[in-house]
């Protein structure tokens, strides 16, 4: 187990933790959770052994393998799957000694010790799964989102957030009884959300996550660790539950608890007035029961140290917008226009409050950066209403964001652009209501002069939030705005957004934020914008299920493609024109070496069977060392058999389609 016992942490003169006690037991899941900057990352440190305990003692059981998600980016030339099978420490180790034996026993051949040695190597290897380690890399890489012609291409070929993904997948590789998790959602869609979560509900052994995703946390812990005053709180139970039960006991400290009944009531306002609104359609519910959390933990939202809102638009045109017959897309320079979505046609109306769905490439990005008149469309029509007034928030904030630049000279460079235009807000653009308004947003004192690229996630999300609302927007594109903000900063969001007069696009894989805010939802995917028909809980159930589907594809297309070398294929000649525009694809090479790749995966997986039953037993180190050196060789061979069967059946696949 992990014990903490009356531990002290310092960050330069500053207490992050005095006197913290706490226990965590083997295989427990633990969600840890406070305010940015309380020192969470600090105690992660202290975990994973980057730093030692300034008083107090701290123990981790020294037999304990520890796996962790590198917070570096990967610079290499690397295949995806080689780079991933490396995140297995022991594999990698054995490997390792492995070659170093060999290289003894290649030139002394005669010595027994060394062909024991050889003997017990090879053994471990297998016991180490040498011979699956390929799949179970290739497993994680599909499951968090890559295509499977993608395995092979080098991690330099990738944009940065999926290079962080292959470093995600690389810890989970990782044999290990401790798994550290900091962020682990901020680069994933929900489509390899819903993935992972399944993957670390089956996680045997102890693992502590730090995340801002109060839904994530609800799936895959069961323990939840507060940081807060410079102490450690153990509550039993997800983040759900810690929620509800910190909120009773704030609500039992009567004198803090009274000076928050004013926030309290302002919660309670809109939670009513949404309620009333509601209709029995099943996004609606979900909506409704989101605002009765929010109802049951009022004490705890209304102690957040940040809220803000939206002030209400000046006009709001209905339609906002009409989408007819377009085609969205981006134009590589010098290139071709890269066609994403077709054939769309959409109106939305003021007040909708919409989430946008779908996997990661699909074109959700596009469609709201081109709503968002950062690109044109490539076909058809997009007609704004009169008086329309967009707010973006771009999925990486630098986009909208000048690094060199402080918050206060953003803020006066919006208010000029803004008096020019004619549309500057009645509250005033001097510096002194510029400054005043950006203290609202927790920038203040020096901040206001700080270079935006010298700031935290966080705080260049709020920032961005601090520039949109000062516009007065009436049509809110928001685009993966929750990757950077803790727990508390995202419900004031949630509250702020639910109280927003206007009308919301959403996209997102915060699925609490999804239910709280939005009453419909929109499908991005194949090429097209559709209505999903359904709630996230529906849209859970649809990812889980398109998935199993494609699995049991998968095996009947493999069965197909075994049973069909059997089978003669007639070619069906046309009567005119092109001969080869009517005939049916020459299956039988492909078929004919499937064939013979199942039947040598079974003859060397008979051999290899018996090799392992020999090295069980007791045999002279020769003769243990040759049979060793032959199951390595059967490893390699199935290795290379199934990634042959693979190709072949991937040609043999698109030739069917």
């Amino acid at each position: 187990m992990i014990t903490l016992k009356n531990v002290i942490l310092r960050r330069s003169a500053k207490k992050l933790l005095d006197g913290a006690t706490v226990t965590l037991n083997p295989g427990e899941k633990v969600g840890l959770v406070g305010r940015n900057g309380a020192g969470k990352s600090t105690l992660f440190a202290l975990f994973n052994g980057s730093i030692h305990e300034d008083g107090g003692d701290f123990y981790v059981p020294k037999q304990w393998r520890m796996a962790q998600v590198a917070q570096d980016m990967p610079e290499t030339e690397e295949a995806a799957t080689d780079f991933v099978v490396g995140g297995d420490t022991r594999l990698v180790e054995l490997r390792a000694t492995l070659a170093a034996i060999e290289a003894a026993y290649e030139a002394n051949p005669e010595d027994a010790d060394v062909g024991m040695e050889l003997a017990h190597a090879y053994t471990d290897l297998a016991d180490a799964g040498e011979h699956d380690a390929v799949p179970r890399a290739q497993a994680l890489i599909l499951g968090l989102g890559f295509k499977s012609h993608e395995l092979d291409e080098p991690v330099n070929s990738f944009s940065g957030g999926w290079r962080m993904r292959l470093q995600l997948a690389r810890a989970l590789m990782c044999p290990s009884d401790l798994l550290l998790l900091d962020e682990p959602t901020n680069h994933l869609d929900l489509d390899a959300l819903v993935w992972l979560e399944a993957w670390l509900q089956k996680y045997a052994g102890t693992m502590i996550v730090i995340s801002h995703d109060r839904e994530f946390l609800d799936a895959v812990t069961d323990v939840t660790l507060h940081i807060a005053n410079a102490q450690l709180t153990r509550y039993g139970g997800n983040y759900s539950t810690f929620e509800l039960l910190r909120a009773e006991q704030m609500a039992l400290q009567q004198t803090a608890f009274s000076k928050q009944q004013d926030k309290i009531a302002h919660l309670q306002k809109f939670i009513d007035r949404f309620k009333a609104k509601a209709s029995k359609a099943k996004q609606a519910q979900s909506r409704v029961k989101a605002l009765e959390r929010m109802e049951k933990v009022a004490p705890l939202l209304a102690e957040a140290d940040f809220t803000f809102e939206f002030k209400e638009p000046g006009n709001i045109p209905n339609p906002m917008l009409s989408i007819s017959g377009a085609s969205f897309g981006y134009q590589p320079e010098g290139e071709p226009a890269k066609t994403i979505l077709t054939g769309v046609s959409r109106s939305v109306q003021g007040g909708q409050r919409i989430g946008i769905l779908g996997a990661n490439g699909q074109g959700k990005s596009t469609l709201v950066k081109t709503i968002a008149r950062e690109m044109g469309a490539l076909a058809g029509e997009v007609t704004e209403g009169k008086g329309l007034n967009i707010g973006y928030f771009a999925q990486q904030e630098l986009d909208v964001l000048r690094p060199q630049d402080n918050p206060l000279e953003h803020m006066v460079r919006l208010a000029r652009d803004a008096t020019a235009a004619g549309n500057a807000p009645k509250e005033g653009t001097g510096e002194q209501a510029l400054r005043g308004f950006l203290g609202s947003f927790n920038f203040s004192g020096d901040m206001v002069r700080q270079a935006v690229g010298t700031m935290s996630g966080g705080e260049k999300a709020r920032l961005v939030l601090a520039m949109m609302v000062w516009q007065r927007p009436n049509l809110l594109l928001l685009d993966e705005p929750t990757n950077h903000l803790d727990l508390a900063t995202r419900e004031a969001l949630a509250v702020a957004l639910n109280e927003f007069e206007g009308t919301l696009m959403l996209v997102s894989h915060d699925r609490a934020l999804l239910r709280s805010v939005c009453d419909e939802f929109w499908m991005v995917g194949r090429g097209a914008v559709t209505d999903f028909d359904g709630d996230l809980d529906d849209y859970q159930r649809y990812l889980l299920d398109e998935a199993k589907r494609q699995r049991e594809e998968a095996k009947v297309a493999t069965r197909q493609a075994s049973a069909s070398t059997s089978t003669a294929v007639k070619p069906i000649v046309s009567t005119g024109g092109d001969a080869s525009a009517g005939k049916k694809p020459d299956l039988k090479p492909l078929q004919r070496e499937i064939a013979k790749i199942d039947e040598r995966l079974v003859a060397v997986g008979t051999e290899k069977a018996v090799l392992e039953a020999r090295l069980a037993h007791s045999l002279p180190p020769l003769d243990l060392a040759e049979a060793g050196k032959r199951l390595k060789a059967i490893n390699e061979e199935i290795g290379t058999l199934e990634e042959r069967w693979m190709a072949v059946s991937g040609e043999l696949e698109a030739l069917v389609a």
